[in-house]
C-alpha cells in the first residue's frame, strides 16, 4: 500500500462515526505527537524508501530575519519576490551549506540526495534508520522525517467557466494573447510531452519577454533518456529522481519527459495553448485551450511511473526539492495535483508551501480523491488553495443495448461494438481466482477461454477504471460494461476496449440480464450532450478539515475535474495525443490557470488576494438555477464544494479582497494546537483559527457565542459603500458591526461578526453566506458553523487507584446541563508474538495477518457508547513502531487507523455498531521478535467507580462551568477508560473521555 494512503487512513470513516468525534480525535493525535520540552529522545519513523528529510535549526532563505552576525536578512517582505542571485541570499545559502556539512560530518556514510535552501532549510539523504535517529540527536538538527511516497490525485471548460466570450475573463485581461501574459506557472507533476501543440511556441511581446527574463532563473534540463526541448512557452524543465531511485519501470524516461500522462494533462489544462485541435479515438472534439493560454510553463518532474498501470508516484524528498527549485527559479504559480496529509499543517511539504506563499507564489492543490466520506480532504494548509472536483455541462455519453431490447445510457467515448455475447466477470474467471478480485476485473483473474469475443461486466473499485478494460482486452474481450456498485461519478475514460460506464441504478438490471441464457449486448458510438452542472464528484474528498478542528473551511473552491479533455502521453491516450481524465488532479490546474490570468492582470496582488477573488465570486448555483448537488443526487454543501464553482469572469473584478501574510498563518498554526508554545511559528503569538483573515468563515466548536474579525481591502477603482447581509444559517443570531463599510480605492476596513446559537441543531454544521453588497459588487463569504452542546476537553487524564480531575466546560445554550459517567472499565488485553518487522505499508484494502501482523477479533456489545483500541510505548523497547487498523469483521473497509512513528497508537470509535471487529496490529519496526499487546475498551454502562459532580447544574449561553471527575477502588497497574456524557435534556450531547492509569 502506498505511503500516501497511510497518511490518508486517519481520515477514513463510516457513517456511524460522527464528524465531531473524528475532528476531535485527529486534533488530539496531532497535539499528542507534537514534541514538547520534556521529550529528550527524538522519535524518527522508519522510511519505507530508505530516505529521510532533515530540517536544520536555521531558517530557509524565504524567512531568515538576519539574526546571525555578518549575514544580512533574506526574508521575503510582503508583496516581494525571492531573489536567488541577491548578494545576501548567496551568502546565506553558503552558510546553510556549511551547516549541512557540519551536520553530515557527524554521521559518515550518509548519501545526500538534495540540498534545500529557499523554502525549507535542510537536505534529504539516503541512510539507515539508526543513522536517522543519530542525526535527529545531532546539534543543529530540528527534525528528521521519512521521505514517503506520494501519488497523483485528474474542452470547453473556458466557455463553461466564463473565460471566453463577450465580457469573459480573457477579454477583461486584454484578449486571449494576454491571458496569463508574463506569468510563469510551475507544474510539479510527472513531466510533459514537448511535442504536443499545447506546448508549442507562442507569439510574445518584448515587454512580456523582458518581464519573464527578469523573473526567470531556471533551466531546461533535457535529461538522459528521450530528451526534451524548451521554447518560449515551456521556458524550463527539470526532473528529480534521487529519492525515487530504481523504482520506476523500464519504460520511464530519466528526463522531464512524461510517460504516464498525468503531468502533461495537468500542465495543458492549466496553461495549454489556445485553439488546439483535440481528437480522441479519431473523433474530433473541436479546439481546446488551457485556462491561461498565454502564460509560460516550467516543468518539475517529481512523479514517476512505478507499475504497468501507469500511475505516478514520488517521494517527499523529490517533491520538496521540486518545490524549492520552483520558488528559487521564479515561478508565480504552482500547480500540485499530488496526494498529501489531511491532519497536519507542519509536515515538510506544508512548510515548503508556507515559504513558497511567503515568497509570493500562489499554490493550487488537489483536495484528494478519497470522498465522499466526511473529513477526507487533504492539504488543508490555509496558505494554499485546495480544490474540489466538480462536473461540467458537457458530457460524453454512450448507450448499451441488451439483447432483450432495453437500453441504458452512461459515460463512454468509444466508437462502439457490434452485437456480442455478454458475460459477468464472476462467470469469466480463471479456476481458483479470488471472487472478490474477479468481479472487479483485477489483473490475473479473467480466463481468456471464457472472456474472448465477449463484452464483460466489471464492478468499479480498487484497481484503476482503465486497468479493468486493459484486463478485459488482455483476456480477449471486445467491450466492457463498468458498473458503479454504489452512487459515484460516471467517467468517460479512454479505455482499452469500447466501454460504457453505468450508475448503481442501471447496473443491477444489466447484471440480472447477463445472468440469463445466451445474453448479448451492443455498445453504441459516443455522443456529446449538455447536462445540468456542476455536481460534486463522489470521489472528491470532503470536509470538515481534520487539521484545525473544523475552524477552516476546506476544500476552498471547486473547479471542473470530471471528464476533462487535455493533452497527454501516448501511453495514456492509447497511442493518441489527447484523453479525458477525472479527479481533483484535473480540477486543481483550472484554479492554477485562473490564478495566472489574475496575476497577469494584477501583478501586485498577493497569493491570498488572488485566492480571495476566486472564492468570494464563486457560485453555489447550478446551470438550471438550483443548488449544487452531489453526483449521487443528494444535496451538496460547502464541505464538498467549498465556496462553490469558480467564476473567473467575476473574479477579475471582485470589489474587495481578504488578505493575509506569513505572520497571520504562523499565528493560525500556533493557535491550532499542532505545535507547542515554544515552536518558532509561535514567535508572533497565536489566534483562534477562526480569526484568520480568510475569505470564508468556519467555526467548528461554537460554544453558544463567538465573534470573529475580518478585514477587507477595496481593489476597485472607485469608492464604494458595502452593506452586510447574511443568507441561510437558520437557528443563529448573526450580528455584523459596523452596519456599513465605506472604502476608498486601496483602502481597508474591518468588521466583526458575532454568531450566537439560537435553536440550530447542536453538534451539526449549518451553512450560510455573508454577502457584502455595494452598487457594483457582491463579495460573498461562505459560513460553516457547528454549535456544541458544551465545549469540553476531548480527554482528561488521571493516575492512581483513587483521585479526581477538574473538567472545564463552556456551555452552548441556556438551561440545565446534565452530566453522567460511563465506566471506568479496565482494559481488555490481547497479545500475540510477532517477528521480522515489515517496514512496509499495511495493505488496508486487503488486510491479513502474517508474521509481523497480528489479527485480533474483538466483540463490541450492542449499545456501546465508545470503543477504543490502543497500544502504548511503555510496553515496548525504544525504537518499536506499531500501526493499528480497525475493520468491521469480515470487511475490507478500514474504519480507523493510527500510524504514528512509535508504539503509541490509538483508534477511537464513538457509538460503534454492535458486533465483531477485526483489529490488526502491524509490527512496522523494532526488535526482530516482539510480543504485542492490544488494549481495548468497550464503554457501555456505569461501573460505580467513576462519578461526575455536579450531576446537574444551570448553565448560560457561552457561560463557564466545571465538572469534577472522581474515581476510587481501582486495581493498581491497570489502565482504565471512562466517559463523561453531557446532555441538555434533548438532542444535544457531548462527551469527555476519562483515562486513568491506576
Amino acid at each position: 500500500m502506498p505511503a500516501s494512503a497511510r497518511r490518508r487512513l486517519t481520515v477514513l470513516t463510516v457513517a456511524a462515526v460522527s464528524a465531531t468525534a473524528l475532528v476531535a480525535t485527529a486534533v488530539n493525535h496531532a497535539t499528542a505527537s507534537t514534541p514538547t520540552a520534556t521529550q529528550v529522545e527524538p522519535q524518527v519513523k522508519e522510511s519505507e524508501t530508505g530516505a529521510y528529510i532533515v530540517q536544520l535549526d536555521d531558517s530557509p532563505v524565504a524567512e531568515y530575519d538576519g539574526d546571525i552576525a555578518g549575514l544580512a536578512a533574506t526574508r521575503v517582505l510582503p508583496g516581494g519576490k525571492l531573489l536567488r542571485e541577491a548578494t545576501q541570499v548567496v551568502s546565506y545559502v553558503q552558510h546553510l551549506a556549511n551547516e549541512r556539512t557540519q551536520v553530515l560530518d557527524q554521521v559518515p556514510g550518509v548519501r545526500k540526495l538534495y540540498d534545500y535552501d529557499y523554502t525549507y532549510a535542510g537536505f534529504s539523504a539516503r541512510m539507515s534508520h539508526d543513522d536517522a535517529v543519530k542525526l535527529a540527536r545531532t546539534s543543529g538538527v530540528k527534525s528528521v522525517e521519512p521521505s514517503e511516497m506520494q501519488h497523483e490525485d485528474t474542452v470547453d471548460t473556458p466557455r463553461y467557466l466564463g473565460l471566453s466570450g463577450k465580457g469573459g475573463a480573457w477579454q477583461q485581461a486584454g484578449g486571449v494573447d494576454k491571458a496569463g501574459d508574463g506569468v510563469i506557472v510551475g507544474v510539479i507533476d510527472s513531466g510533459f510531452t514537448p511535442e504536443r501543440p499545447s506546448f508549442a511556441p507562442i507569439r510574445t511581446t518584448k515587454a512580456s519577454d523582458a518581464l519573464v527574463k527578469k523573473k526567470w532563473k531556471g533551466t531546461c534540463q533535457v535529461g538522459t533518456e528521450a530528451p526534451v526541448t524548451c521554447n518560449n512557452k515551456v521556458i524550463g524543465a527539470r526532473y528529480f529522481d534521487a529519492g525515487i531511485g530504481d523504482r520506476p519501470i523500464a519504460e520511464e524516461y530519466r528526463s522531464p519527459r512524461d510517460y504516464g500522462g498525468h503531468g502533461t494533462h495537468t500542465a495543458s489544462t492549466a496553461v495549454g495553448n489556445y485553439g488546439v485541435d483535440m481528437k480522441v479515438l479519431g473523433r474530433d472534439y473541436g479546439k481546446g485551450s488551457g485556462i491561461a493560454p498565454h502564460a509560460r510553463l516550467a516543468i518539475y518532474k517529481v512523479l514517476w511511473t512505478v507499475d504497468a498501470a501507469g500511475g505516478g508516484s514520488g517521494t517527499d524528498a523529490d517533491i520538496v526539492a521540486g518545490i524549492d527549485a520552483a520558488v528559487a527559479d521564479g515561478v508565480d504559480v504552482i500547480n500540485y495535483s499530488i496526494s498529501g496529509s489531511g491532519s497536519t499543517f507542519v509536515n515538510a511539504t506544508g512548510l515548503a508551501f508556507l515559504r513558497a506563499a511567503k515568497a509570493g507564489v500562489f499554490v493550487s492543490t488537489s483536495a484528494g480523491n478519497t470522498g465522499p466520506g466526511v473529513s477526507t480532504v487533504g492539504k488543508n494548509y490555509p496558505w494554499v488553495t485546495t480544490v474540489a472536483n466538480g462536473t461540467h455541462d458537457r458530457e460524453v455519453q454512450t448507450t448499451v443495448t441488451l439483447g432483450n431490447g432495453k437500453s441504458y445510457t452512461g459515460a463512454g467515448i468509444a466508437n462502439g461494438t457490434p452485437q456480442s455475447p455478454l458475460v459477468l466477470a464472476k462467470d469469466a474467471g480463471l479456476a481458483g481466482a479470488n471472487q472478490t478480485n474477479l468481479v472487479l476485473c483485477m489483473p490475473g483473474t479473467l480466463d481468456p477461454a471464457k472472456a474472448a469475443g465477449k463484452i464483460v461486466v466489471c464492478d468499479r473499485g480498487v484497481n484503476d477504471r482503465v486497468d479493468k478494460s486493459r484486463q478485459v482486452k488482455a483476456a480477449g474481450g471486445v467491450g466492457m460494461v463498468l458498473v458503479n456498485p454504489t452512487a459515484n461519478t460516471l467517467d468517460s475514460d479512454l479505455h482499452s476496449v469500447p466501454t460504457v460506464h453505468l450508475d448503481n441504478v442501471a447496473g443491477p438490471e444489466v447484471k440480472a440480464y447477463a445472468a440469463t441464457a445466451n445474453p448479448t449486448a451492443t455498445i453504441a458510438a459516443a455522443k456529446t450532450v449538455r447536462v445540468n452542472a456542476p455536481k460534486v464528484a463522489s470521489s472528491s474528498s470532503r470536509g470538515p478539515s481534520l487539521a484545525g478542528n473544523g475552524d477552516l473551511l476546506k476544500p476552498d473552491v471547486m473547479a471542473p475535474g470530471t471528464n476533462v479533455l487535455a493533452a497527454t502521453t501516448p501511453f495514456a491516450a492509447a497511442g493518441g495525443e489527447y484523453a479525458f481524465m477525472s479527479g481533483t488532479s484535473m480540477a486543481a490546474p483550472h484554479i492554477a490557470g485562473a490564478a495566472a490570468v489574475l496575476k497577469g492582470r494584477y501583478p501586485t496582488w498577493s497569493p491570498m488576494a488572488i485566492k480571495s477573488a476566486l472564492l468570494t465570486t464563486a457560485t453555489s448555483v447550478n446551470t438550471e438555477g438550483g443548488a449544487i448537488q452531489n453526483d449521487a443526487g443528494s444535496p451538496g454543501n460547502p464541505f464538498g464544494y467549498g465556496a462553490g464553482l469558480m467564476q473567473p469572469k467575476n473574479a477579475m473584478d471582485p470589489g474587495l479582497v481578504y488578505d493575509s501574510s506569513y505572520d497571520d498563518w504562523a499565528r493560525f498554526v500556533c493557535g491550532s494546537g499542532q505545535v507547542g508554545a515554544t515552536h518558532e511559528l509561535c514567535a508572533k503569538g497565536k489566534i483562534d483559527p477562526s480569526d484568520l483573515n480568510y475569505p470564508t468563515i468556519a467555526i467548528g466548536d461554537l460554544a453558544g457565542k463567538q465573534t470573529v474579525k475580518r478585514t477587507v481591502k477595496n481593489v476597485g477603482k472607485l469608492p464604494e459603500v458595502y452593506f452586510p447581509k447574511v443568507e441561510g444559517l437558520t437557528g443563529f443570531k448573526v450580528t455584523v458591526t459596523p452596519k456599513l463599510l465605506v472604502l476608498l480605492p486601496g483602502a481597508s476596513a474591518s468588521y466583526r461578526v458575532t454568531f450566537e446559537h439560537n435553536g440550530a441543531p447542536l453538534e451539526q454544521y449549518s451553512f450560510g453566506k455573508l454577502n457584502l453588497r455595494s452598487a457594483r459588487h457582491v463579495v460573498s463569504s461562505t459560513l460553516a458553523i457547528r454549535p456544541l452542546t458544551v465545549k469540553a476537553p476531548v480527554q482528561v487524564n488521571g493516575t492512581g487507584t483513587s483521585g479526581s480531575v477538574p473538567v472545564p466546560l463552556t456551555s452552548g445554550y441556556a438551561g440545565t446541563l446534565q452530566t453522567s459517567a460511563v465506566g471506568l472499565a479496565a482494559a481488555g488485553v490481547n497479545d500475540a508474538a510477532l517477528k521480522n518487522p515489515g517496514g512496509v505499508s499495511f495493505p488496508t484494502t486487503n488486510p491479513a495477518a502474517n508474521e509481523h501482523v497480528a489479527k485480533f477479533t474483538v466483540n463490541v456489545p450492542a449499545g456501546t457508547k465508545y470503543a477504543r483500541f490502543s497500544t502504548f510505548d511503555a510496553d515496548y523497547p525504544a525504537g518499536t513502531d506499531l500501526d493499528v487498523f480497525v475493520y468491521k469483521a469480515g470487511t475490507t473497509a478500514v474504519l480507523g487507523s493510527s500510524t504514528g512513528g512509535s508504539a503509541e497508537e490509538e483508534v477511537n470509535l464513538p457509538a460503534p455498531a454492535g458486533g465483531s471487529y477485526d483489529v490488526y496490529v502491524d509490527l512496522f519496526a523494532g526488535a526482530d521478535k516482539q510480543s504485542v499487546k492490544l488494549n481495548h475498551w468497550e464503554l457501555q454502562t456505569p461501573a460505580g467507580n467513576l462519578t461526575a459532580t455536579p450531576a446537574s447544574q444551570s448553565v448560560q449561553v457561552a457561560g463557564q462551568a466545571s465538572v469534577t471527575a472522581a474515581w476510587s477502588g481501582l486495581t493498581a497497574g491497570t489502565r482504565y477508560l471512562g466517559l463523561l456524557t453531557y446532555s441538555d435534556g434533548a438532542a444535544g450531547s457531548g462527551s469527555t473521555v476519562v483515562r486513568v492509569d491506576a
